[in-house]
């Protein structure tokens, strides 16, 4: 292996964090109304925002080969584990806080952590069978779908017929696959520098994973220590690498970052709001609940403009508590009009 292999691997992850950044970004420019709401759905930025969770599911499963290239390294393994697990639990908890509705309860980090179990039998096997289980799990929501696992807690599969409503949605089918196909590219890949590092181009072997002399039971294993085969690397050269070594702090840190500043934003600088659907929307209600054209417009047009001039709505996102502020001011504007 070269160089700078491992470093590129680095640099790959650092770019898929960039592009989340972006991402959010636009999901963030949408949501505090400084671009159309439907922005986040279509189709070019779901796309985009798809290819990202694929670019780091894949870099994730490469990574596990290579770090247990040449024996399982279970300390390591399960400590990286219990990091991404506790992580998924910040993100499930955060997000809960501020969306209840729509929580995070199966977004990527839940996927890699639950993906990454589902792949350890891969590592002991020839690169083939990991690619024919990740095909399974990217295709097999097309044959396998069943109303049967709509139910809530079944939604995590990924083989329900509707979608659930949450901010960040990576159920195991497909998203798993995405994984088990970078253990297959990493398996794969592993005779470029098999030589160089010793290893043969499959990885561990069962044999590699029982032979132990009698120094290796008088003397267990340090989880600290560096790995037997280290990767050769370039150091943290370059803002990519950087990046892409320290990804799951930037995921963790990014998205409240940019939703504190949006919110700081949208109270000093609120987005140009045009009241128009609004009143209309609002008049004709009024109007059906049994209410005069005339008071019900001027209600409606007082409860817009009160509504923008006072910065009620500023970083409100819960549909209930939106309702709540519009409810109060739509009463004070009936009261002065009723004066």
């Amino acid at each position: 292996m070269s160089q700078g292999r491992w470093q590129a691997l680095d640099a790959a992850r650092g770019l898929a964090v960039l592009a989340m950044v972006v991402f959010h970004v636009i999901w963030d420019l949408a949501h505090f109304g400084y671009a159309p709401a439907t922005l986040p759905w279509s189709a070019p930025v779901k796309i985009f925002g798809h290819s990202i969770a694929f670019a780091f599911l894949f870099i994730a499963g490469v990574a596990l080969v290579l770090a247990n290239r040449d024996s399982m390294r279970w300390p390591a393994f399960w400590r990286r584990f219990a990091l991404i697990a506790a992580a998924a639990a910040l993100v499930t908890a955060g997000t809960y806080a501020l969306f209840p509705t729509s929580y995070v309860f199966f977004g990527i980090l839940h996927c890699i952590a639950a993906a990454s179990l589902i792949a350890v039998p891969f590592l002991f096997a020839p690169w083939p069978a990991a690619l024919v289980c990740g095909a399974f799990f990217l295709l097999g929501g097309e044959f396998f779908a069943s109303p049967s696992f709509n139910a809530d807690l079944l939604q995590w599969i990924g083989l329900s017929t509707s979608e659930p409503m949450t901010q960040d949605w990576r159920p195991l089918f497909p998203w798993a696959g995405a994984l088990l196909l970078g253990v297959a590219g990493g398996k794969l890949a592993l005779p470029l520098y098999g030589e160089r590092l010793g290893v043969s181009g499959e990885g561990i072997s069962r044999e590699r994973m029982t032979q132990k002399s009698s120094r290796d039971f008088a003397t267990p294993p340090n989880p600290q220590a560096p790995h037997p085969n280290p990767l050769p690397t370039s150091g943290e050269r370059g803002p990519l690498p950087f990046l892409g070594r320290h990804s799951l702090l930037i995921y963790l840190v990014h998205q409240p970052a940019l939703f504190a500043l949006f919110m700081g934003l949208a109270y000093l600088l609120p987005p140009a709001v045009d009241a128009t659907e609004f009143v209309a929307s609002c008049e004709a209600r009024c109007m059906n609940e049994g209410g005069e054209g005339k008071i019900c417009h001027d209600a409606c047009a007082c409860t817009a403009r009160e509504a923008i001039s006072s910065k009620a709505l500023a970083g409100v996102k819960d549909e209930a508590e939106r309702g709540r502020r519009l409810n109060e001011i739509a009463q004070r504007c009936v009261a002065r009009g009723n004066e």
